[in-house]
């Protein structure tokens, strides 16, 4: 089996499996249903289910724009701290589900690789989480993904101290 078989496989194999969420009677304008712990502060799902017939996006892991572009292109001061690229990565994302008609929250799944950051010589979650919650578990936009967050040795660009991949759900169609 090829590789573009073997994925085109695999991707209607998750499609066949998210139609059987348990959710019955349901319709593409019913609400992605999330489930938040309430005794829980902590800004993410629990566990999220979709709605049959609710159209799903993948978007591609994005990386930090150049705060200093002046700087070299594969090096930290290009891109700032993990606060820094957090918020810039999220703004990318936020300007893509934009052009989408989708904003954050729609945003029902998110990955973030994160480096170490050579000045502390571990990854900055707090630094992460600060930016992060400028997106999501606000007034504004209440929603909250399912999030895993992981350390990696390294990202594809040197500068890089954080990549995030979400998935977002469309529940009404234009």
């Amino acid at each position: 089996m090829s590789f573009f078989s073997r994925h085109a496989f695999v991707a209607l194999a998750c499609a066949g499996v998210a139609g059987f969420s348990g959710v019955s009677g349901a319709s593409a304008a019913d609400a992605v249903l999330r489930h938040v712990d309430p005794a829980s502060h902590f800004p993410i799902a629990e566990a999220i289910e979709v709605p049959p017939g609710a159209t799903t996006i993948y978007l591609s892991g994005m990386g930090a724009p150049p705060v200093d572009k002046t700087a070299d292109a594969h090096s930290l001061a290009a891109y700032g701290d993990t606060e820094t690229q957090t918020r810039g990565a999220l703004e990318k994302i936020q300007d893509q589900l934009s052009k989408l008609n989708l904003t954050m929250g729609s945003v029902i799944q998110m990955h973030m690789y994160m480096a170490a950051d050579p000045k502390l010589g571990k990854i900055d979650f707090p630094g992460m989480m600060k930016a992060y919650t400028q997106f999501f578990g606000t007034k504004a936009q209440p929603n909250l993904p399912v999030r895993s967050a992981f350390e990696v040795a390294h990202l594809a660009n040197p500068g890089w101290l954080i990549e995030i991949e979400v998935t977002a759900v469309r529940t009404t169609h234009p």
